[in-house]
């Protein structure tokens, strides 16, 4: 058990021993619903209320609308350069968590295997032994690597990609108008997402209609610029009518 211990607390498995701890800690606190297995900028931002040129989410999806165009550049810019440098080496396709767990518990044990090896060798002590953990330590970067590039091949099929919300998926929504009306610089509805949850998003339309807080509209067009809808009236009753007919 001594010799054990020296070699996980001595050079070089101590240089991984701590990352260990850590990805032993992030798996338990995942198993315990502590956090999301992919990381918390995975899913956005939910609940609560938020938004950018005045809009305010409401419920999950209302707050990741909302707050796309502000936290979307900023939380997945970093993500993205982790990602892209991941997806550079081979590793891209599954959630950068689990291939830093994968890639840290494979370099501690390759480590840990080596040093052990040199230890029970009875090496020299002094440059000789100092290189020649230098060269373990390198060797279980290049191992670990490899061995987690074999595993991540067969987890894609596990984590398919999935396209991060965008206020363009409301196209084509029918939405309650909020406001007592709706100009070419103002105006706001409420607008249901498939999921069940509402959203309040910034509408204008061409000056052709009149509307009115609670009557419907269809959100036709999206102006990113101006990050608002384009909205015509819609008639749930008549357009019902005209389907079925």
């Amino acid at each position: 058990m001594g010799q054990f211990t020296d070699v996980v607390l001595g050079f070089p498995t101590v240089l991984f021993t701590g990352g260990l701890v850590a990805v032993v800690a992030f798996w338990a606190i995942v198993l315990v619903g502590g956090a999301e297995a992919h990381g918390p900028w995975h899913h956005g931002a939910t609940g609560g209320h938020g938004g950018t040129g005045g809009d305010s989410g409401h419920g999950a999806l209302g707050g990741r609308h909302d707050r796309l165009s502000a936290d979307t550049a900023g939380t997945a810019g970093s993500h993205a350069g982790g990602a892209g440098a991941l997806a550079a080496a081979g590793l891209g396709g599954v959630p950068v968590t689990v291939v830093l767990s994968l890639l840290v518990a494979l370099s501690w044990f390759l480590t840990l295997a080596g040093s052990a090896a040199l230890h029970g060798a009875n090496t020299p002590s002094g440059p000789v032994r100092a290189l020649l953990y230098a060269v373990v330590a390198a060797a279980a970067l290049v191992g670990a690597w490899f061995a987690t590039w074999l595993l991540v091949r067969p987890l894609r099929r596990l984590f398919p990609d999935v396209t991060p919300p965008s206020r363009e998926d409301f196209v084509g929504q029918v939405c309650v108008i909020r406001t007592g009306t709706v100009t070419g610089g103002f105006g706001q509805a409420e607008v249901t997402a498939p999921d069940g949850s509402t959203a309040v998003v910034q509408v204008r339309q061409t000056g052709e209609y009149a509307f009115r807080s609670g009557s419907t509209a269809l959100l036709y067009a999206y102006a990113p610029d101006g990050e608002f809808f384009w909205v015509a009236p819609f008639d749930t009753v008549t357009a019902f009518d005209t389907f079925t007919t």
